[in-house]
């Protein structure tokens, strides 16, 4: 299931929670869409970490600018 899927899922259970409740088993859902959700976003943010260059000053020598 890709992301907005997944987004668009839990704010449908969400605005149904506010207006009626939910079932015991939309509850479960709800709760197995947030653990994925989070799993998938902690993925995609390590992934964005993971693929920062760091970039050093050629000459050792030279003073920080800041």
């Amino acid at each position: 299931m890709d992301m907005d899927k997944i987004i668009a899922r839990i704010n449908e259970l969400a605005r149904k929670n506010k207006t009626v409740g939910l079932t015991t088993a939309e509850q479960a859902e709800r709760a197995e869409l947030r653990t994925k959700y989070l799993a998938v976003f902690k993925s995609n943010f390590k992934q964005q970490l993971d693929s920062i260059k760091y970039v050093e000053d050629e000459d050792p020598d030279s003073k920080p600018l800041h």
